[in-house]
């Protein structure tokens, strides 16, 4: 049996999870959706000012970029890289319709959508790719969110003064969660993608988001999360692991609450952006990775969702890896994409 240090794999593959779910969970993300549904996106799909690779002579580009930017919401303008392929490129994964797969990528706390180049392989197999910068964090989405309380740092707990009282809107992961749902459907809407066909990935905070995105657009095809944060906040708390990525929740109790005396408070308010309570509504083919020796994200926390989600799934388990590279994951993930 694989070894980890949280609790046995059998236990694993069963654990429901520790942190409470609110009651009005359910209405909550309704509102919420509502909300976007609302609003006037104001996209804006440009040219990047960067070409990707020519070919020789006369040989045509076989990728475009382009920089896209759309209206989250609250008013925030969010980013995100987007490549189109061209060409023998575009056609190697065009349908009967003419129209391609996007796979869109989430990515890791604090980080940003990185190179332009780390996505060519995805192009050049005929996929489209969109890369979001989430808001207030290391790339070019904006956040406008007003909250009272902690602003130091701290994603995590960003609004949850205000949700305690009684405004779990301003939650800032419920609008991040927004963000992906929104990325998505303009990616869906563009004339060569075929809205059927569409992947989402990320690795630890991108993890998390694309279970949450899977959940709250159902029409994604396939999901591919790695370790994914935002998971049953207690099981961290009660692992004695708040720290690094979870290290804001003590630092919050430490700055607001010494005595713990809202603690079950704080947990459940938090069950608002716990992505395992969202599992559930994934209807997305699920491949999921986690590695058994992660002491930032545990194990627990991550079979906490996956054992929720009740769509066709399977994960792959690294009995030896904690939170880092895995050997073989990205062919692993685009194999499993080839399938859109």
């Amino acid at each position: 049996m694989p070894l980890t240090f949280d609790m046995p794999l059998e236990a694993l593959t069963s654990y429901q999870g520790r942190n409470p779910r609110p009651q009005d969970f359910d209405a909550f993300w309704t509102r919420s959706l509502a909300e976007l549904d609302r609003l006037d996106p104001q996209i804006q799909l440009i040219p990047a000012d960067r070409k990707a690779p020519s070919g020789k002579g006369s040989e045509p580009d076989f990728a475009a970029y382009y920089d896209l930017y759309f209206t989250g919401v609250g008013g925030s303008r969010i980013y995100a890289k987007l490549i189109k392929p061209l060409g023998s490129a575009a056609q190697r994964r065009a349908g009967s319709n003419g129209k391609g797969p996007a796979i869109v990528q989430f990515h890791g706390y604090s980080m940003n959508s990185g190179d332009w180049q780390s996505r060519l392989g995805l192009a050049a197999a005929g996929f489209t790719v969109a890369a979001m910068d989430c808001r207030g964090q290391g790339g070019r989405s904006e956040d406008r969110t007003p909250v009272y309380g902690n602003t130091l740092n701290g994603h995590m707990i960003r609004g949850l003064e205000d949700a305690l009282r009684g405004e779990p809107e301003h939650l800032l992961y419920r609008s991040m969660f927004l963000d992906t749902v929104q990325l998505v459907r303009i990616v869906m809407s563009l004339d060569w993608i075929d809205p059927d066909r569409i992947g989402v990935t990320g690795w630890s905070q991108g993890g998390g988001l694309t279970l949450a995105c899977a959940a709250l657009e159902p029409r994604v095809a396939r999901a591919a999360p790695v370790y994914p944060f935002l998971c049953d906040y207690k099981r961290v708390w009660e692992m004695d692991l708040a720290k690094d990525a979870y290290g804001e929740l003590h630092d919050y109790f430490r700055r607001f609450d010494p005595l713990h005396e809202r603690e079950d408070q704080v947990f459940t308010t938090l069950g608002y952006i716990d992505v395992q309570h969202l599992a559930p509504r994934i209807k997305a083919e699920v491949l999921q990775a986690i590695a058994l020796m992660d002491t930032i994200c545990p194990p627990s926390s991550q079979f906490a969702a996956y054992n929720k989600i009740t769509a066709t799934k399977r994960h792959l388990l690294y009995p030896d890896f904690g939170h880092e590279d895995l050997p073989g994951l990205h062919d692993h993930i685009l194999d499993f994409m080839c399938g859109l």
